[in-house]
């Protein structure tokens, strides 16, 4: 008896993709931070996750440690690379405030352990920070050493955000050096390079391994009296996947003790200056240290048209679906807010503040404030954007009912109108113009605002900016940055055509 040939084709299918006798390839989430060795690591665990046979995906440039963290403690993420300073200033500074003793790693692997984490043996390299200067200015000043820096207290220093308020950044260690400089600056770590080139600044924080060392001709500042701490790369992952997955898990621990100090700058080199993919880069360099005969390509002028016009095509409906959803939510919730505060001067007073006060807090601050309650993705940056939206719309709801003469609001109570049908009848068709520019507000707000969700693996139009700043792209940028504003223009277009549409003719006019 011959079996129909259809069934044949899909049994095939489902033994191919693994849904038969529960073969189904485990799925593995890395994360990475937002400079290009951490994602060049990131591409080195993902690479080996997936040779081990895990469907991997690689939430890279996910912001700084805490975004991390949190994600890696919450299961948004399986595992990613920190560094012993790292993790026993930042991701352990609350049990050593504790009473605990923390001096050596396996100190650090067994409190690590407590949270469920595995920590590796080191990766191999040493990435402490450092300070740095041009070459030609450190020279001309006679500085070689941190200590030096006291001689010259109108130096500019431009420092990363994350350093600035690290427990062994910026302030700790200006007070152990007794360093008199007041103009500081804090920045982006990758645009600081350039603000050294011209000038802008005079002295930044390194990554000792940073390829731009070489390339920009910087000065490494002596730790003379051995502030910072040793920063060894080491892999964070959670228990739980070397439970459901071990061999995944085998694998990615390969890369201890597998990448010295010269071959991280090397990897590194090859992403910042020579433009190469962070993936191909992981995957040479896994081939030649451990054969694992990874695939990968060079990158023909054909396949760069096509990942560009791939990335504006997933940026634009990530960016269009954040915008989309949050403004509607926004929109459903701070319209019947508008209503009740018109109605209610005191219960008024009390909506326009909390709004208020919520379109003051720091769009990024925000965005982490969610995590904890929504994890990484597109659904943390929904919950910030509907709060940035909701003080435009709920103003101008608000406005545009109290702006009502009171002899328009009579003349209905005399046809004999309720509270209603005035509402729907008169009130709120005369309120329209202004509900429909604080829509329009909201709307242009979150096509700004929707780029930083990038940070959190959101997507969008950030994503390609956050990565052109990391890689000191101005193509990369403008990849997300000339989107993002075409994308404001056609909003401002739209709310007008369809406010001609909507709004009386005599209103329109006045």
């Amino acid at each position: 008896m011959k079996v129909p040939t259809f069934f044949v084709v899909v049994l095939s299918l489902m033994l191919n993709s693994g849904f038969v006798y529960g073969q189904a390839k485990p799925k593995v989430t890395i994360g990475s931070k937002s400079f290009t060795e951490s994602v060049v690591l990131g591409e080195l665990l993902t690479h080996l996750a997936g040779n081990a046979g895990a469907q991997v995906e690689h939430r890279s440039e996910l912001g700084g440690t805490q975004v991390l963290w949190k994600a890696l403690l919450a299961g948004d993420i399986d595992a990613y690379v920190d560094y012993t300073g790292t993790i026993r200033e930042q991701l352990l500074a609350d049990v050593i405030k504790s009473g605990v003793e923390i001096h050596s790693e396996a100190d650090m692997r067994r409190e690590m352990a407590k949270m469920h984490v595995v920590m590796s043996d080191r990766i191999g390299f040493n990435n402490t920070y450092a300070l740095g200067m041009n070459g030609v200015t450190a020279e001309k000043l006679g500085i070689l050493k941190i200590s030096d820096l006291r001689d010259h207290p109108a130096l500019k220093f431009g420092i990363s955000d994350e350093f600035m308020e690290r427990n062994d950044g910026w302030r700790p260690m200006a007070a152990k050096y007794r360093l008199p400089q007041k103009d500081i600056r804090t920045m982006d770590h990758n645009l600081a390079y350039r603000g050294l080139e011209h000038d802008a600044i005079q002295v930044t924080d390194l990554y000792t391994t940073d390829a731009e060392i070489e390339y920009y001709h910087l000065r490494v500042l002596e730790d003379d009296i051995g502030f910072f701490p040793t920063y060894y790369a080491m892999v964070l992952m959670r228990d739980d996947l070397a439970e459901r997955a071990p061999k995944i898990a085998q694998s990615i621990m390969k890369l201890e003790n597998a990448i010295d100090s010269k071959s991280m700058s090397a990897m590194t080199a090859e992403v910042r200056l020579d433009r190469q993919l962070e993936s191909n880069v992981a995957a040479k360099f896994l081939n030649d240290k451990m054969n694992l005969g990874i695939s990968y390509e060079a990158e023909s002028v054909l396949a760069k048209w096509q990942r560009f016009l791939g990335r504006l095509t997933k940026t634009t409906a990530e960016h269009m679906f954040l915008v989309t959803i949050s403004l509607g939510l926004a929109i459903a919730v701070a319209i019947p807010l508008g209503i009740l505060a018109a109605r209610n001067e005191a219960f008024g007073n009390t909506i326009l503040g909390v709004v208020g006060v919520i379109q003051t807090l720091p769009s990024m601050a925000l965005l982490v404030f969610m995590i904890p309650f929504f994890g990484l993705g597109a659904v943390p940056a929904i919950a910030a954007l509907f709060f940035y939206s909701l003080l435009p719309i709920v103003r101008n709801t608000y406005a545009g009912l109290t702006q009502i003469p009171k002899a328009t609001i009579e003349s209905a109570d005399v046809l004999g109108l309720g509270r209603g049908a005035r509402l729907r009848l008169v009130e709120l068709p005369l309120a329209l113009p202004s509900i429909l520019a604080g829509i329009k507000t909201a709307a242009v707000i979150n096509v700004g605002t929707a780029t930083i969700g990038a940070l959190i693996g959101a997507g969008g139009y950030g994503a390609p900016i956050l990565t052109g700043i990391r890689l000191s792209s101005i193509p990369l940028i403008l990849q997300g940055a000339v989107p993002a504003a075409v994308l404001a223009i056609v909003v401002q277009f739209g709310f007008a055509f369809i406010e001609r549409r909507c709004v009386s003719p005599g209103l329109q006019s006045r």
